[in-house]
């Protein structure tokens, strides 16, 4: 009898340790899938972002369907993707996601009751860097600003040049450059584990190489490879 209630015990521990992540994996691969959608959505529209800065940005970063209660409440947030591309100098390929989340903002925003999906290019590897290292706030700890939108726009501007982080939002159909100062992103360690069934530091899915792309998020990776397969380094 006392083997019986000993085994029940332990089992009962088990069941209470194993994670009950099924679910929520699901949302995060669906995550990486909206990721993807509103990517190549938004990279299909006539005056999108420049193919210039897109070519010399070091790291894209998606949030789909962001709501502006998610700011307003702040304990809310949004979550989405990054993908920096790979190698020493960003000079390789896009490589594999790795989840992110977007915290806080300023009431100002005017999302309306809209969603709201944002991207974010990260324009050097200081930024990246600083991003995938910790949580980071938009503004005083790394410089942002609204990015310029059309194919004619260029990279060569006091804006673009300066920011290290250039910010577009799309909601109610319309897309331009946004103003996101005041955010916080970070790294969702969380959901990162539950993507890839172990814990890895969003450094190294991101830069590594060596991690491999989950299914929900080829399409995202193979749009980026082939609207811009070559990095062009700022001037």
């Amino acid at each position: 009898m006392k083997s019986k209630i000993t085994l029940l015990v332990s089992a009962l521990i088990l069941l209470a340790a194993t994670p009950l992540w099924p679910a929520d994996k699901e949302k995060d691969e669906d995550r990486l899938n909206k990721s993807s959608t509103v990517l190549k959505e938004i990279l299909g529209i006539p005056d999108n972002i420049p193919q210039d800065l897109l070519g010399k940005a070091d790291c894209v970063v998606v949030f789909p369907s962001v709501l502006k209660a998610a700011f307003i409440v702040g304990g809310s947030y949004g979550r989405g993707a990054m993908t920096c591309r790979t190698g020493k100098n960003f000079e390789g390929p896009w490589g594999a996601p790795t989840m992110m989340a977007l915290e806080g903002g300023s009431i100002g925003l005017q999302l309306g009751g809209q969603a709201t999906d944002f991207v974010l290019l990260v324009m050097n590897d200081r930024g990246a860097n600083a991003i995938l290292s910790s949580k980071v706030k938009l503004g005083p700890d790394a410089s942002a600003a609204a990015g310029p939108v059309g194919r004619d726009a260029s990279a060569e501007t006091d804006v673009t040049m300066r920011a290290e982080i250039l910010s577009y939002s799309r909601a109610r159909g319309l897309f331009a450059g946004v103003s996101l100062a005041g955010s916080t992103i970070r790294p969702d360690n969380t959901a990162n584990e539950k993507i890839y069934g172990r814990k890895i530091p969003a450094k190294e899915i991101a830069l590594s190489g060596k991690t491999t792309v989950p299914p929900s998020a080829h399409e995202l990776i193979s749009t980026l490879n082939a609207r811009t397969p070559k990095h062009q380094a700022m001037k």
